[in-house]
Protein backbone atom coordinates (compact mmCIF):
# COMPACT_ATOMS: atom_id res chain seq x y z
CA UNK A 1 0.00 0.00 0.00
CA UNK A 2 2.76 2.78 1.09
CA UNK A 3 4.93 1.79 -2.54
CA UNK A 4 1.13 2.37 -4.52
CA UNK A 5 0.88 5.73 -2.28
CA UNK A 6 4.37 6.95 -2.96
CA UNK A 7 4.28 5.97 -6.63
CA UNK A 8 0.99 8.30 -7.18
CA UNK A 9 2.88 10.91 -5.05
CA UNK A 10 5.54 10.83 -7.68
CA UNK A 11 3.42 11.06 -10.27
CA UNK A 12 1.09 13.64 -9.44
CA UNK A 13 4.35 15.93 -7.90
CA UNK A 14 4.80 17.90 -11.51
CA UNK A 15 1.20 18.41 -11.54
CA UNK A 16 0.80 19.42 -7.97
CA UNK A 17 3.90 21.68 -8.75
CA UNK A 18 2.59 23.56 -11.63
CA UNK A 19 -0.85 24.20 -9.66
CA UNK A 20 1.05 26.08 -7.34
CA UNK A 21 2.79 29.60 -8.51
CA UNK A 22 5.62 29.21 -10.41
CA UNK A 23 8.19 31.32 -10.70
CA UNK A 24 8.65 32.56 -14.42
CA UNK A 25 11.85 34.18 -16.14
CA UNK A 26 10.46 36.59 -19.53
CA UNK A 27 12.98 33.84 -21.59
CA UNK A 28 11.01 30.99 -20.00
CA UNK A 29 7.63 32.22 -20.68
CA UNK A 30 8.90 33.12 -24.02
CA UNK A 31 10.02 29.74 -24.51
CA UNK A 32 6.19 28.17 -23.39
CA UNK A 33 4.47 30.47 -25.92
CA UNK A 34 6.84 29.56 -28.90
CA UNK A 35 6.32 25.99 -28.11
CA UNK A 36 2.50 25.88 -27.49
CA UNK A 37 1.42 28.36 -29.96
CA UNK A 38 -1.19 27.00 -32.45
CA UNK A 39 -0.95 29.43 -34.90
CA UNK A 40 2.58 28.96 -34.78
CA UNK A 41 2.07 25.19 -35.34
CA UNK A 42 -0.36 26.02 -37.67
CA UNK A 43 2.61 27.82 -39.63
CA UNK A 44 5.06 25.43 -39.44
CA UNK A 45 2.61 22.57 -41.05
CA UNK A 46 2.22 24.68 -43.67
CA UNK A 47 5.88 25.33 -44.40
CA UNK A 48 5.91 21.52 -44.31
CA UNK A 49 3.18 21.42 -46.98
CA UNK A 50 5.13 24.33 -48.77
CA UNK A 51 8.17 22.10 -49.26
CA UNK A 52 5.93 19.03 -50.35
CA UNK A 53 4.96 21.84 -53.14
CA UNK A 54 8.23 22.60 -54.40
CA UNK A 55 8.84 18.78 -54.70
CA UNK A 56 5.76 18.49 -56.66
CA UNK A 57 6.82 21.28 -58.99
CA UNK A 58 10.29 19.61 -59.26
CA UNK A 59 9.59 15.79 -60.14
CA UNK A 60 6.73 17.72 -62.82
CA UNK A 61 9.90 17.72 -65.19
CA UNK A 62 10.38 13.84 -65.43
CA UNK A 63 7.95 11.57 -67.20
CA UNK A 64 5.46 9.78 -65.71
CA UNK A 65 4.79 5.89 -65.89
CA UNK A 66 1.34 4.52 -65.69
CA UNK A 67 0.48 0.42 -65.98
CA UNK A 68 -2.71 -0.65 -66.86
CA UNK A 69 -4.37 -4.28 -66.90
CA UNK A 70 -7.80 -5.39 -68.51
CA UNK A 71 -9.62 -8.71 -68.14
CA UNK A 72 -12.67 -9.57 -69.77
CA UNK A 73 -16.00 -12.36 -70.24
CA UNK A 74 -17.61 -12.59 -72.76
CA UNK A 75 -20.67 -14.78 -73.93
CA UNK A 76 -23.05 -14.62 -76.76
CA UNK A 77 -23.24 -15.11 -80.38
CA UNK A 78 -19.62 -14.48 -81.95
CA UNK A 79 -17.19 -14.67 -84.92
CA UNK A 80 -15.28 -17.97 -85.14
CA UNK A 81 -12.09 -17.70 -87.21
CA UNK A 82 -11.28 -21.44 -87.57
CA UNK A 83 -14.70 -22.29 -89.84
CA UNK A 84 -15.48 -18.67 -90.45
CA UNK A 85 -18.52 -19.07 -88.55
CA UNK A 86 -20.54 -17.82 -85.78
CA UNK A 87 -21.41 -19.35 -82.64
CA UNK A 88 -22.81 -18.97 -79.28
CA UNK A 89 -19.81 -19.49 -76.81
CA UNK A 90 -18.26 -18.24 -73.95
CA UNK A 91 -14.91 -16.21 -74.30
CA UNK A 92 -11.99 -15.22 -72.01
CA UNK A 93 -9.80 -12.10 -72.51
CA UNK A 94 -7.10 -10.27 -71.21
CA UNK A 95 -4.63 -6.79 -72.01
CA UNK A 96 -2.25 -4.89 -70.07
CA UNK A 97 0.55 -2.55 -70.95
CA UNK A 98 2.89 0.38 -69.34
CA UNK A 99 3.22 3.84 -70.58
CA UNK A 100 4.95 7.03 -70.11
CA UNK A 101 4.79 10.62 -71.06
CA UNK A 102 6.76 13.86 -71.03
CA UNK A 103 6.08 17.59 -71.46
CA UNK A 104 8.92 18.70 -73.84
CA UNK A 105 7.67 21.93 -74.42
CA UNK A 106 4.67 24.00 -72.54
CA UNK A 107 5.44 27.42 -72.60
CA UNK A 108 7.70 27.48 -69.57
CA UNK A 109 4.66 26.72 -67.44
CA UNK A 110 6.79 23.90 -65.51
CA UNK A 111 9.70 26.02 -64.74
CA UNK A 112 7.57 29.24 -64.00
CA UNK A 113 5.54 26.60 -61.26
CA UNK A 114 8.56 25.71 -59.80
CA UNK A 115 9.55 29.22 -59.14
CA UNK A 116 6.40 30.30 -57.97
CA UNK A 117 6.30 27.61 -55.24
CA UNK A 118 10.05 28.16 -54.17
CA UNK A 119 8.68 31.88 -53.91
CA UNK A 120 5.94 30.54 -51.86
CA UNK A 121 7.83 28.56 -49.45
CA UNK A 122 10.31 31.51 -49.01
CA UNK A 123 7.18 33.73 -48.30
CA UNK A 124 6.21 30.99 -45.55
CA UNK A 125 8.80 30.82 -43.98
CA UNK A 126 9.51 34.53 -42.90
CA UNK A 127 5.92 34.82 -42.13
CA UNK A 128 6.69 31.85 -39.63
CA UNK A 129 9.52 33.92 -38.42
CA UNK A 130 7.89 37.00 -38.06
CA UNK A 131 4.88 35.46 -36.23
CA UNK A 132 7.97 34.18 -34.31
CA UNK A 133 8.69 37.58 -33.55
CA UNK A 134 4.96 38.44 -32.67
CA UNK A 135 4.21 36.07 -29.94
CA UNK A 136 7.81 36.68 -28.48
CA UNK A 137 6.91 40.60 -28.22
CA UNK A 138 3.07 40.10 -27.25
CA UNK A 139 4.81 37.80 -24.52
CA UNK A 140 7.36 40.08 -23.43
CA UNK A 141 4.68 42.63 -23.60
CA UNK A 142 2.40 40.70 -21.41
CA UNK A 143 4.76 39.84 -18.88
CA UNK A 144 6.34 43.50 -18.29
CA UNK A 145 2.60 44.14 -17.62
CA UNK A 146 2.06 41.48 -14.74
CA UNK A 147 5.97 42.73 -13.48
CA UNK A 148 4.24 46.60 -13.77
CA UNK A 149 0.56 46.02 -12.06
CA UNK A 150 3.00 43.73 -9.44
CA UNK A 151 5.12 47.02 -8.31
CA UNK A 152 2.07 49.42 -8.41
CA UNK A 153 0.39 46.95 -5.93
CA UNK A 154 3.38 46.96 -3.90
CA UNK A 155 3.08 50.95 -3.61
CA UNK A 156 -0.27 50.73 -3.04
CA UNK A 157 0.44 48.49 0.01
CA UNK A 158 2.91 49.97 1.26
CA UNK A 159 0.59 53.23 1.12
CA UNK A 160 -2.25 51.34 2.93
CA UNK A 161 -0.16 50.09 5.74
CA UNK A 162 1.44 53.98 6.60
CA UNK A 163 -2.53 54.97 6.16
CA UNK A 164 -3.44 52.38 8.80
CA UNK A 165 -0.56 53.65 10.95
CA UNK A 166 -1.36 56.85 10.70
CA UNK A 167 -4.79 56.36 11.28
CA UNK A 168 -3.89 54.90 14.61
CA UNK A 169 -1.68 57.80 15.57
CA UNK A 170 -4.75 60.20 15.20
CA UNK A 171 -6.83 57.76 16.79
CA UNK A 172 -4.58 58.02 20.14
CA UNK A 173 -4.49 61.64 19.73
CA UNK A 174 -8.38 62.13 19.20
CA UNK A 175 -8.43 60.27 22.43
CA UNK A 176 -6.46 62.38 24.55
CA UNK A 177 -7.87 65.60 22.84
CA UNK A 178 -4.80 66.39 20.87
CA UNK A 179 -6.80 66.13 17.84
CA UNK A 180 -10.12 67.06 16.59
CA UNK A 181 -12.25 64.34 15.68
CA UNK A 182 -12.60 65.67 12.07
CA UNK A 183 -9.04 64.05 11.94
CA UNK A 184 -10.19 60.78 12.66
CA UNK A 185 -13.25 60.70 10.14
CA UNK A 186 -10.90 62.32 7.23
CA UNK A 187 -7.96 59.28 8.20
CA UNK A 188 -10.62 56.48 8.09
CA UNK A 189 -12.01 57.92 4.12
CA UNK A 190 -8.00 57.71 3.39
CA UNK A 191 -7.21 54.46 4.76
CA UNK A 192 -10.80 53.53 2.76
CA UNK A 193 -9.73 54.73 -0.37
CA UNK A 194 -6.34 52.98 -0.21
CA UNK A 195 -8.04 49.82 0.23
CA UNK A 196 -10.24 50.55 -2.64
CA UNK A 197 -6.81 51.11 -4.43
CA UNK A 198 -5.26 47.85 -3.46
CA UNK A 199 -8.40 45.87 -4.13
CA UNK A 200 -8.27 47.08 -7.57
CA UNK A 201 -4.71 47.09 -8.11
CA UNK A 202 -4.85 43.11 -7.24
CA UNK A 203 -7.67 42.85 -9.89
CA UNK A 204 -5.57 44.55 -12.76
CA UNK A 205 -2.55 42.22 -11.73
CA UNK A 206 -4.77 39.28 -11.92
CA UNK A 207 -6.02 40.31 -15.12
CA UNK A 208 -2.71 40.68 -16.57
CA UNK A 209 -1.55 37.16 -14.99
CA UNK A 210 -4.40 35.88 -17.10
CA UNK A 211 -3.31 37.12 -20.61
CA UNK A 212 0.07 35.92 -19.46
CA UNK A 213 -1.19 32.55 -18.82
CA UNK A 214 -3.37 32.64 -21.93
CA UNK A 215 -0.67 33.44 -24.12
CA UNK A 216 1.47 30.59 -22.75
CA UNK A 217 -1.20 28.09 -23.33
CA UNK A 218 0.07 25.55 -20.67
CA UNK A 219 -2.98 24.37 -18.71
CA UNK A 220 -0.85 23.10 -16.02
CA UNK A 221 0.23 26.88 -15.14
CA UNK A 222 -2.26 28.58 -13.54
CA UNK A 223 -0.57 31.15 -11.46
CA UNK A 224 2.82 32.79 -12.08
CA UNK A 225 5.19 34.81 -9.85
CA UNK A 226 7.32 36.64 -12.55
CA UNK A 227 11.07 37.01 -11.95
CA UNK A 228 13.03 40.58 -13.35
CA UNK A 229 15.52 42.27 -12.38
CA UNK A 230 14.97 45.46 -10.11
CA UNK A 231 14.50 49.08 -11.42
CA UNK A 232 18.19 49.70 -10.23
CA UNK A 233 19.25 46.91 -11.81
CA UNK A 234 17.78 47.85 -15.03
CA UNK A 235 19.80 49.98 -17.90
CA UNK A 236 17.74 53.05 -18.09
CA UNK A 237 20.42 55.13 -20.25
CA UNK A 238 18.53 56.69 -23.55
CA UNK A 239 20.84 55.97 -27.07
CA UNK A 240 20.59 58.09 -29.78
CA UNK A 241 18.57 57.29 -32.70
CA UNK A 242 18.35 58.36 -36.37
CA UNK A 243 15.02 58.16 -37.95
CA UNK A 244 15.80 57.82 -41.26
CA UNK A 245 18.44 54.70 -40.50
CA UNK A 246 15.48 52.67 -38.38
CA UNK A 247 13.54 53.05 -41.03
CA UNK A 248 16.19 51.65 -43.77
CA UNK A 249 17.04 48.98 -41.13
CA UNK A 250 13.43 48.33 -40.81
CA UNK A 251 12.80 47.48 -44.14
CA UNK A 252 15.93 45.41 -45.15
CA UNK A 253 15.12 43.35 -41.69
CA UNK A 254 11.00 43.23 -41.45
CA UNK A 255 9.85 39.57 -42.26
CA UNK A 256 6.53 40.83 -43.19
CA UNK A 257 7.70 43.07 -46.01
CA UNK A 258 10.40 40.56 -47.37
CA UNK A 259 7.58 37.95 -47.06
CA UNK A 260 5.02 40.06 -49.22
CA UNK A 261 8.25 41.07 -51.80
CA UNK A 262 8.69 36.84 -52.42
CA UNK A 263 4.23 37.13 -52.91
CA UNK A 264 4.92 39.63 -55.56
CA UNK A 265 7.61 37.09 -57.22
CA UNK A 266 4.72 34.17 -56.85
CA UNK A 267 2.43 35.97 -58.53
CA UNK A 268 4.28 37.09 -61.50
CA UNK A 269 5.24 33.70 -62.11
CA UNK A 270 1.43 33.14 -62.17
CA UNK A 271 1.15 35.64 -64.51
CA UNK A 272 3.47 33.67 -66.89
CA UNK A 273 1.83 30.35 -65.98
CA UNK A 274 -1.40 32.15 -67.13
CA UNK A 275 0.28 33.85 -70.39
CA UNK A 276 1.92 30.25 -70.95
CA UNK A 277 -1.52 29.21 -72.48
CA UNK A 278 -1.22 31.37 -75.93
CA UNK A 279 1.39 28.88 -76.91
CA UNK A 280 1.39 25.60 -77.79
CA UNK A 281 2.38 22.01 -75.72
CA UNK A 282 4.66 19.32 -76.87
CA UNK A 283 4.39 16.23 -75.23
CA UNK A 284 6.38 12.56 -75.69
CA UNK A 285 4.79 9.12 -75.62
CA UNK A 286 5.64 5.80 -75.46
CA UNK A 287 4.40 2.77 -74.08
CA UNK A 288 4.26 -1.33 -74.66
CA UNK A 289 1.28 -3.37 -74.58
CA UNK A 290 -0.01 -7.31 -74.85
CA UNK A 291 -3.23 -9.42 -75.11
CA UNK A 292 -4.28 -12.96 -74.23
CA UNK A 293 -7.00 -14.62 -75.50
CA UNK A 294 -8.61 -18.00 -75.10
CA UNK A 295 -9.77 -18.12 -78.78
CA UNK A 296 -6.22 -18.30 -79.96
CA UNK A 297 -4.96 -21.27 -81.36
CA UNK A 298 -2.59 -23.06 -83.47
CA UNK A 299 -3.23 -26.11 -85.68
CA UNK A 300 -6.00 -26.87 -83.35
CA UNK A 301 -4.27 -26.10 -80.21
CA UNK A 302 -4.59 -23.33 -77.59
CA UNK A 303 -1.62 -21.18 -77.50
CA UNK A 304 -0.66 -20.93 -74.13
CA UNK A 305 -1.29 -17.28 -72.21
CA UNK A 306 2.55 -17.22 -71.51
CA UNK A 307 3.37 -17.66 -75.45
CA UNK A 308 0.66 -14.62 -76.38
CA UNK A 309 0.79 -12.39 -73.63
CA UNK A 310 4.84 -12.42 -73.57
CA UNK A 311 5.56 -13.04 -76.76
CA UNK A 312 3.44 -13.07 -79.89
CA UNK A 313 1.08 -10.46 -78.79
CA UNK A 314 3.24 -7.73 -77.73
CA UNK A 315 3.27 -4.07 -79.56
CA UNK A 316 5.22 -1.16 -78.74
CA UNK A 317 4.69 2.06 -79.74
CA UNK A 318 6.35 5.63 -79.60
CA UNK A 319 4.90 8.88 -80.82
CA UNK A 320 4.31 12.88 -79.82
CA UNK A 321 1.55 15.12 -79.57
CA UNK A 322 1.17 18.73 -80.46
CA UNK A 323 -1.87 21.04 -79.32
CA UNK A 324 -1.89 24.57 -80.49
CA UNK A 325 -4.43 26.55 -78.61
CA UNK A 326 -6.71 28.44 -81.39
CA UNK A 327 -10.04 29.17 -79.59
CA UNK A 328 -10.83 28.42 -75.87
CA UNK A 329 -13.96 30.49 -75.67
CA UNK A 330 -11.89 33.86 -73.91
CA UNK A 331 -11.04 31.54 -70.81
CA UNK A 332 -7.33 31.94 -71.37
CA UNK A 333 -7.18 35.79 -71.75
CA UNK A 334 -9.49 35.72 -68.39
CA UNK A 335 -6.92 33.71 -67.08
CA UNK A 336 -3.83 36.13 -68.15
CA UNK A 337 -6.13 39.64 -66.64
CA UNK A 338 -7.01 37.62 -63.57
CA UNK A 339 -2.96 36.46 -62.63
CA UNK A 340 -1.99 40.27 -63.65
CA UNK A 341 -4.62 41.73 -61.52
CA UNK A 342 -3.01 39.88 -58.84
CA UNK A 343 0.44 40.88 -59.26
CA UNK A 344 -0.36 44.57 -59.59
CA UNK A 345 -2.43 44.22 -55.90
CA UNK A 346 0.36 42.47 -54.64
CA UNK A 347 2.94 45.24 -55.88
CA UNK A 348 -0.21 47.73 -54.20
CA UNK A 349 0.41 46.04 -50.79
CA UNK A 350 4.03 46.12 -50.83
CA UNK A 351 3.79 49.47 -51.12
CA UNK A 352 0.99 49.54 -48.03
CA UNK A 353 3.57 47.62 -45.92
CA UNK A 354 6.69 49.87 -46.79
CA UNK A 355 4.37 52.68 -45.17
CA UNK A 356 2.79 51.00 -42.75
CA UNK A 357 6.42 50.09 -41.65
CA UNK A 358 7.53 53.35 -41.73
CA UNK A 359 4.72 54.90 -39.68
CA UNK A 360 4.91 52.45 -36.79
CA UNK A 361 9.00 53.17 -36.58
CA UNK A 362 8.22 56.28 -37.13
CA UNK A 363 5.57 56.30 -34.14
CA UNK A 364 7.53 53.97 -31.93
CA UNK A 365 10.78 56.68 -32.78
CA UNK A 366 8.44 59.09 -31.33
CA UNK A 367 7.31 57.73 -28.37
CA UNK A 368 10.95 56.41 -27.24
CA UNK A 369 12.74 60.72 -27.06
CA UNK A 370 8.77 60.91 -25.43
CA UNK A 371 9.37 58.32 -22.84
CA UNK A 372 13.11 59.10 -22.38
CA UNK A 373 12.22 62.81 -21.33
CA UNK A 374 9.75 61.58 -19.13
CA UNK A 375 12.72 59.26 -17.50
CA UNK A 376 14.11 62.38 -16.13
CA UNK A 377 10.87 64.15 -15.18
CA UNK A 378 9.34 61.21 -13.29
CA UNK A 379 12.86 61.22 -11.21
CA UNK A 380 12.97 64.67 -10.36
CA UNK A 381 9.13 64.33 -9.81
CA UNK A 382 9.68 61.77 -7.17
CA UNK A 383 11.99 63.52 -5.22
CA UNK A 384 10.47 66.71 -5.18
CA UNK A 385 6.83 64.88 -4.18
CA UNK A 386 9.47 62.89 -1.31
CA UNK A 387 10.83 65.58 -0.30
CA UNK A 388 7.20 67.75 0.34
CA UNK A 389 5.68 64.81 1.99
CA UNK A 390 8.30 64.40 4.28
CA UNK A 391 8.39 68.28 5.01
CA UNK A 392 4.46 67.42 5.68
CA UNK A 393 4.84 65.13 7.95
CA UNK A 394 6.49 67.25 10.10
CA UNK A 395 4.76 70.15 10.40
CA UNK A 396 1.36 68.12 10.76
CA UNK A 397 3.51 66.32 14.01
CA UNK A 398 4.32 69.57 15.22
CA UNK A 399 0.77 70.67 14.42
CA UNK A 400 1.22 73.66 11.65
CA UNK A 401 -0.58 71.72 9.34
CA UNK A 402 -3.91 69.88 8.59
CA UNK A 403 -4.55 66.18 8.06
CA UNK A 404 -6.27 67.20 4.93
CA UNK A 405 -2.87 68.82 3.40
CA UNK A 406 -0.50 65.63 4.94
CA UNK A 407 -3.09 63.50 2.77
CA UNK A 408 -2.96 65.53 0.03
CA UNK A 409 1.14 65.68 0.12
CA UNK A 410 1.02 61.38 0.51
CA UNK A 411 -1.71 60.98 -2.36
CA UNK A 412 1.09 63.31 -4.61
CA UNK A 413 4.00 61.31 -3.24
CA UNK A 414 2.30 58.01 -4.17
CA UNK A 415 1.01 59.40 -7.63
CA UNK A 416 4.96 60.07 -8.29
CA UNK A 417 5.94 56.92 -7.19
CA UNK A 418 3.38 55.00 -9.61
CA UNK A 419 4.28 57.47 -12.58
CA UNK A 420 8.07 56.64 -11.91
CA UNK A 421 7.83 52.69 -12.14
CA UNK A 422 5.42 53.12 -15.01
CA UNK A 423 8.40 55.24 -16.81
CA UNK A 424 10.82 53.41 -15.81
CA UNK A 425 9.04 49.83 -17.28
CA UNK A 426 7.65 52.03 -20.36
CA UNK A 427 10.93 53.15 -21.29
CA UNK A 428 12.45 49.12 -21.53
CA UNK A 429 9.71 48.35 -23.10
CA UNK A 430 9.57 50.94 -25.89
CA UNK A 431 13.33 49.60 -26.33
CA UNK A 432 12.25 46.46 -27.16
CA UNK A 433 9.19 48.12 -29.45
CA UNK A 434 11.51 49.29 -31.37
CA UNK A 435 13.66 46.16 -31.85
CA UNK A 436 9.98 44.77 -32.71
CA UNK A 437 9.11 47.01 -35.14
CA UNK A 438 12.70 46.97 -36.79
CA UNK A 439 12.57 43.41 -37.06
CA UNK A 440 15.69 42.98 -35.14
CA UNK A 441 14.10 40.59 -31.92
CA UNK A 442 16.44 38.07 -31.97
CA UNK A 443 15.69 34.55 -29.97
CA UNK A 444 16.21 35.57 -26.55
CA UNK A 445 15.03 39.32 -25.23
CA UNK A 446 16.64 40.53 -22.01
CA UNK A 447 16.12 43.49 -19.92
Amino acid sequence: MQKILLTSLLFLLPFLAFGQERSLTLQEAIDIALENNYQLKQAENNRGLSDTRVRSAQFDFLPNLNAGFNGNRTVGRQFVEEDASFDDRTTYGFSGGLSSNVTIFAGFRNIANLRMTEADRESNELELERLKENIMFDTASRFLQVVLNQELLNISNATLEASQSQLEQVRAQVEVGARPTVDLYNQESAVANDELNVIQRENALDVSKARLIRIMQDDRITDVAPSMPTTEELSLIPVDLNLNELINAALESRNDFRAQEFNIESNRQGYRIARSQYLPTVTASAGINSRYSDQISFMGDPVSFGDQFFDQNISRNIGFNIQIPIFTRWNSRTNVQSAHVQLRNSQLQLDNVRFQISEEVRQAYSDYLSIAKELESTEKALIAAERAFETEQQRYEVGSSTLIELNLSNANYVQAQSNRIQAIYNFVFQEKLLDYFIGQLDGEIQF
